[in-house]
C-alpha cells in the first residue's frame, strides 16, 4: 500500500508499527499480479495432491453390499496413512502403521474392475482357513459370530462359474474333481501370504471374494474413519441431497 508525500508528490511504501516496509500490492491483472496468484494456486494444488495421495481420501457408497453397516448415500472419509499408500507413477509404497485385522472395513482397488474402488469387511487374513456351510462362516474351524451380517432368506443359494478360482486354494482333503461351491457353501480355503478374503455384510447382495477372489495387500487403500455426509438416494423427494439428508448417520464410521 502506498501514499504520496505532500511536499514532493512522490509515492512511498507505508510502514507497519515496527518500521518495516510492506511490499506494494501489484496492480490488478498486471504481470506481477498473475505471478502472485499463480504461485498461490500452485502451492494450494501441491498441498491438495499430497493430502489426497498420502493422507485422506473420500469415498461414496453406491451399492447395498455393506448394509446395514454402510448405506447407499453415505460419504466416507478414508484414512490412507494407516495401511500405507503408493507413490504415484511408481511401484513403491509408503509404509503404514497398521495391518488389516479381522472385521476391519477397508477400501481397496478391485482387480476384476480396473479403476474401481470397493469397500468390504476383512474376513480372512494370510494363514487363515475359511469356509462357509449353510451361510455360517467358519474361520480356522471355528464358527464366527457376525452380528453385523444381514440375510435375505428369499434369495435362493446358487453356484456361479466365477467361483472356480477357489480350486487353487482348497485344503488338500477336498476332492477338486467334485468341488461345487455355492454362495452359502464353499471352502475350506487357505489364504496365502499378502492376500485377504473380503466379504460384504449384506451377504445375498454382495459380490465379493467368494466370486472374484482374494485381495492383494498392495491394493488396499485405507480404512473409512468418518461419515461426513449422508442422504437417501432412493427417496422420492425433490433435490434429494438436501431434502433426504440423514444427519443422524454423520459421525465416526462403524
Amino acid at each position: 500500500m502506498t501514499r504520496k508525500d505532500k511536499s514532493t508528490g512522490d509515492e512511498s511504501a507505508e510502514t507497519n508499527d515496527g518500521g518495516k516496509k510492506r511490499r506494494p500490492l501489484p496492480e490488478r491483472f498486471s504481470k506481477e499480479w498473475f505471478v502472485d496468484w499463480g504461485r498461490t494456486l500452485l502451492f494450494a494444488a501441491i498441498i491438495f495432491v499430497v493430502f489426497r495421495t498420502f493422507l485422506l481420501a473420500t469415498f461414496v457408497i453406491t451399492s447395498g453390499s455393506m448394509e446395514n453397516t454402510l448405506l447407499v448415500g453415505d460419504f466416507l472419509l478414508v484414512n490412507k496413512t494407516s495401511l500405507g499408500s503408493r507413490i504415484p507413477g511408481t511401484s513403491l509404497r509408503i509404509p503404514g502403521y497398521a495391518e488389516p485385522e479381522h472385521n476391519d472395513i477397508i477400501v481397496f482397488r478391485a482387480d476384476h474392475a480396473p479403476g474401481l474402488d470397493i469397500v468390504k469387511r476383512t474376513i480372512g487374513l494370510p494363514g487363515d482357513t475359511v469356509s462357509m456351510t449353510d451361510a455360517q462362516l467358519f474361520r480356522n474351524a471355528q464358527a464366527v459370530d457376525e452380528p453385523y451380517v444381514i440375510h435375505n432368506p428369499r434369495v435362493a443359494d446358487m453356484s456361479d462359474p466365477d467361483m472356480a478360482w477357489q480350486l487353487e486354494y482348497l485344503v488338500s482333503s477336498v476332492d477338486r474333481a467334485t468341488y461345487r461351491p455355492t454362495r452359502d457353501n464353499w471352502g475350506p480355503l487357505v489364504i496365502p501370504e499378502e492376500r485377504f478374503f473380503m466379504m460384504g455384510d449384506n451377504r445375498e447382495a454382495s459380490l465379493d471374494s467368494r466370486y472374484w477372489g482374494l485381495v492383494e495387500r498392495r491394493k488396499m487403500r485405507g480404512e473409512p474413519i468418518f461419515i461426513y455426509y449422508s442422504y437417501d438416494r432412493n427417496a422420492l423427494k425433490p433435490i434429494r441431497f438436501l431434502t433426504a439428508m440423514r444427519p443422524g448417520r454423520i459421525g465416526p464410521s462403524p
